[in-house]
């Protein structure tokens, strides 16, 4: 099949790249749009009880989370002096009027003293501000944020609240997704032009990481209007889009150089670069899609996001090394070297028995001493992941946010300066309190009895307030809201923070205490806690999936059982020392200060789901490239030995600069100031790196050296069934001139 698209580009490469440029300008045109279509959210389970109880919030009392905060701070005195509260209840009054806010009220308009600092210069006014969807939710946050945040005479007040941290995020991410593309675009550019020692050779792989990107904004664009999806799957469209395209095109491109260098017509190079290169190339783009399929069955849909947007990037980027980057190469011939830097040196292609480079030295270094090796690399990595033992899981909040970000100035001062947290009040829900006023008796005791609970600052219900057991107030206008025709609900106003092992505790207790009807919890902290249970409860489908397909890829590849086994332990074994890392680095603090983010004292609970399945991906990539040349060497000698080295020295140059290369494309997101995009980041750089040298140089030959022919056992079965389906680089050789050009500067 591929040798035929080969046979075909040949004969149309004009046409094909006629089509091509025609669809990356439709795409650049439509798909630019994606970003004012993708969403901040996606951080909780639409099945998940707090999920639902928020729903029963909306629909039957028009009720929800406050997602409106104005900080209103006195310029002298405090916010009860008569000029402070004049201008707060105007305030108050004035954002009640707005026709697309509810439940609008303060300190000064509730006699509620929780929305008062401890300190009494500071006051809050809530509210929930329901308009439409996410977008114009967006929009109009910013509207209120320019008319409500600004300086009065007594007063100043500033705007925060769920709303504007995600306008802040979203504004942020596409700042820095604008400074990554500016660092990482021309700096990959210059190292691929020295990796290939020439211009023309170097702009290739650029180009299709760039049909990658754009042709997966038009896809993202198209989705964002069929389902929700996340701003932040706009960061791995990107990395993977530049990191796949660079990498696919490297092996095409140096496949198609070694054939000119052994002295093919250009023609017969580019039907030989794709019978080989172009066959693992479509497989392994296959695995990592596959990977990244295992995303999708996460309800959240910030991770299917990346679901989404990573498989169309995948997609993209092996049609565009399999097509457009061949018919460049048709197009091109021997002129892939025009432009050459004075670096490298001229040789003779190596001969097809002799491997003496670096890399054929490190494999022969390690299988000599194999499990020295071995055990010093897996007791480093036990050791780098060693902290994982520690972690501790939360959602990301405002402190993802540089100190500068208004909305995060805002959140900081009502977690220093105020006792409760009114506006991340748990809300408990019942549906079968037939005429609640009749059953005033049975909701002041149980107000009360959830007053009592550790944690709690204040319940406010239909019969009134309640602290420490005991009714402080009675039932006021502002009981009203509380009461509907089949319902009632409770708000419980906690007294430590939501997103934190003590939020999550309270939680357990709010639910475990006996209420005297059914009742649903929702809030953040409950949020947080249903969205732990939602993704450690899909994650082993995940894993399964991710797990099924690298052993039946690696033993399509292999025809063995062992090898895919072996290839599964490393790739957990890598992970863990990525995850330890995660959290010494973002949970613990250490190096906060160097990269300017905050430790909440715990990790976003998506983000190590995330990484399983992208690194998952990746180092299968790297795998299916290694194991196809080691596999191509044993089916020629059957030495195991001979084969490692030599697969190692044929692909080590190859997978090191697509690893420094693709870490260089996600390093750039280091630079963010959101901090959960720089651990993805951060840690998938750091994945890549372990994987691309712990792994393939040193564990790789170690335990392939350690079990010997044992490495390609299958049961007779699997065995015929690999004889008849198997996959390799191999194939039909066509003929080899017997004289060629001059030999070519030696590069990948």
């Amino acid at each position: 099949m591929l040798e035929r698209l080969a046979r075909f580009l040949l004969r149309r490469r004009l046409l094909v790249l006629a089509a091509t440029l025609a669809f990356v300008v439709a795409a650049g045109v439509f798909g630019g749009g994606a970003v004012t279509r993708l969403k901040s959210g996606g951080f909780d389970d639409p099945s998940a009880e707090s999920s639902r109880a928020a729903a029963v919030l909306r629909d039957t009392f028009g009720i929800g989370d406050p997602n409106l905060v104005l900080l209103v701070t006195a310029k002298q005195g405090t916010v009860d002096g008569e000029a402070a509260a004049a201008e707060g209840r105007a305030l108050t009054e004035r954002l009640a009027a707005e026709p697309d806010l509810t439940q609008v009220g303060s300190y000064w308009t509730l006699d509620a003293p929780g929305l008062r600092s401890r300190d009494g210069r500071q006051a809050l006014v809530l509210g929930l501000l329901d308009t439409g969807d996410e977008q114009a939710q967006d929009e109009r946050i910013a509207e209120l944020a320019a008319a409500y945040g600004r300086d009065g005479a007594a007063t100043r007040a500033q705007v925060g609240g769920s709303l504007q941290v995600g306008h802040d995020i979203g504004a942020q991410v596409q700042e820095d997704l604008a400074r990554a593309e500016a660092i990482s675009v021309p700096l990959t550019l210059l190292l691929l032009v020295v990796v290939f020692a020439s211009a023309v050779a170097g702009a290739l792989p650029l180009a299709v990481g760039g049909l990658a990107i754009v042709g997966t904004l038009l896809v993202l664009r198209v989705l964002a209007g069929l389902t929700d999806v996340s701003i932040y799957s706009l960061n791995l469209a990107t990395a993977l889009g530049l990191g796949l395209g660079i990498d696919y095109s490297l092996f095409i491109v140096s496949r198609y150089r070694e054939e000119l260098r052994a002295g093919r017509e250009p023609g017969d190079a580019l039907v030989v670069t794709m019978r080989t290169a172009g066959r693992t190339v479509l497989f392994s783009a296959a695995t990592v899609a596959v990977s990244l399929l295992a995303l999708l069955v996460f309800p959240l849909y910030f991770l299917r996001s990346f679901g989404y947007a990573g498989i169309a990037v995948v997609a993209l980027a092996a049609v565009g090394a399999l097509v457009v980057l061949p018919a460049l190469l048709a197009l091109i011939g021997r002129r892939i070297d025009r432009f050459r830097l004075p670096i490298g040196r001229r040789r003779p292609a190596t001969p097809a028995g002799a491997a003496p480079g670096f890399w054929h030295r490190i494999a022969v270094t390690v299988m000599r001493r194999p499990l020295p090796v071995a055990l010093a690399v897996v007791a480093f990595l036990v050791l780098l992941g060693a902290p994982f033992l520690n972690v501790r899981f939360g959602l990301p909040d405002d402190r993802v946010l540089p100190v500068a970000a208004p909305s995060r100035q805002v959140s900081d001062a009502v977690r220093a300066n105020f006792a409760s947290h009114d506006a991340a009040a748990l809300s408990v829900v019942t549906t079968g309190a037939e005429g609640p006023a009749g059953h005033a008796a049975d909701i002041d005791r149980y107000a009360g009895q959830l007053s009592a609970l550790p944690g709690v600052a204040r319940v406010d219900a239909l019969t009134g307030s309640y602290q420490d057991g005991r009714r402080v107030a009675g039932p006021g206008p502002a009981s009203r809201r509380f009461a509907a025709p089949t319902a009632t609900w409770l708000s419980v106003v906690p007294s430590v923070e939501t997103n934190s092992p003590e939020g999550e505790a309270l939680v357990e207790r709010v639910r475990g205490l006996s209420a005297p009807f059914a009742v649903k919890v929702a809030g953040p902290a409950a949020q947080l806690v249903d969205t732990k249970a939602s993704l450690f409860g899909h994650l082993p489908t995940a894993a399964a999936v991710i797990a099924l397909v690298t052993f039946v890829v690696l033993f399509l590849m292999t025809g063995s059982v062992v090898i895919p086994a072996k290839a599964l332990v490393l790739n957990l074994l890598s992970l863990t020392g990525i995850y330890g890392a995660m959290v010494w680095v973002f949970q613990e603090g250490h190096l906060a200060g160097f990269l300017g983010f905050t430790a909440t004292g715990t990790i976003d609970t998506s983000m190590p789901v995330l990484l399983f399945c992208i690194a998952f991906g990746l180092s299968m990539d790297y795998e299916v490239f290694l194991l196809s040349r080691i596999k191509e060497e044993y089916d020629r000698t059957g030495d195991t030995v001979r084969a490692v080295a030599l697969g190692l020295e044929r692909t080590g140059r190859i997978v090191t600069a697509a690893a420094a290369l693709l870490a260089i494309v996600f390093l750039a997101f280091a630079t963010s100031e959101v901090s959960f995009i720089q651990l993805f980041g951060i840690g998938s750089a750091l994945a890549i790196v372990v994987d691309a040298t712990l792994i393939r140089a040193l564990l790789v030959p170690a335990f392939m050296r350690l079990a010997g022919r044992a490495n390609w056992w299958a049961p007779r079965p699997l065995r015929r069934l690999h004889d008849r389906i198997g996959l390799s680089e191999g194939g039909p050789a066509l003929p080899v001139p017997q004289s060629g050009p001059d030999p070519e500067p030696v590069g990948v």
